[in-house]
């Protein structure tokens, strides 16, 4: 069975291949060939063989699902301690600025709970519990916006890149008059 371009299956696809086992595993106990169950079942003899040697090893929960792979890893009561330590500032922490990165974070929760997640992974979390990007709250005192107006009409032009011309071109490696 495989699965769509970048995941793994739903709860209901789970379900559905948790069935398939099942139905592998009763046909192991009266006895049946792995060729048969895999024509039966329209599955690959690979599989087949794989599910008997775990059903042999383990009995029935050898090849029953073992759940998500996402599920959260940390539990509500970590997650209130991770806010509490984020409340009170990465400086507090040993860095020296005030800035929450997703690698800062992902370093704190290894410190205080020893699990390990991926910066993506630790945005999932803090997204799930309601954290988001940090936005300043009003503009710095030094910005000046007569300046930066000034900048964006009469610098950013000439440095911004110039198009090439529209004239019809060639996916030749050669010039044409070398031709």
């Amino acid at each position: 069975m495989r699965y769509a371009q970048g995941g793994g299956l739903t709860d209901a696809g789970r379900g559905a291949r948790e069935r398939i086992w099942l139905q592998a595993v009763e046909r192991f106990e009266r006895g049946e060939k792995n060729r048969e169950v895999a024509a039966a079942l329209r599955v690959s003899e690979r599989s087949v063989e794989r599910w008997r040697r775990h059903w042999r090893e383990r009995g029935e929960a050898g090849v029953l699902s073992k759940g998500s792979p996402g599920r959260p890893r940390l539990s509500e009561k970590q997650v209130a301690k991770l806010e509490r330590e984020l409340e009170r500032g990465p400086l507090v922490h040993g860095w020296d600025d005030q800035r929450w990165t997703l690698a800062r974070v992902k370093t704190l929760i290894g410190r205080l709970f020893h699990v390990s997640y991926t910066v993506e992974g630790t945005w999932r979390l803090l997204k799930r519990h309601g954290w988001s990007w940090q936005q300043p709250a009003r503009r710095a005192i030094e910005r000046d916006d007569d300046a930066v107006d000034l900048w964006k009409k009469e610098v950013w032009p000439r440095v911004r890149a110039s198009r090439r011309p529209a004239t019809d071109g060639s996916s030749s490696r050669t010039r044409p008059v070398s031709r």
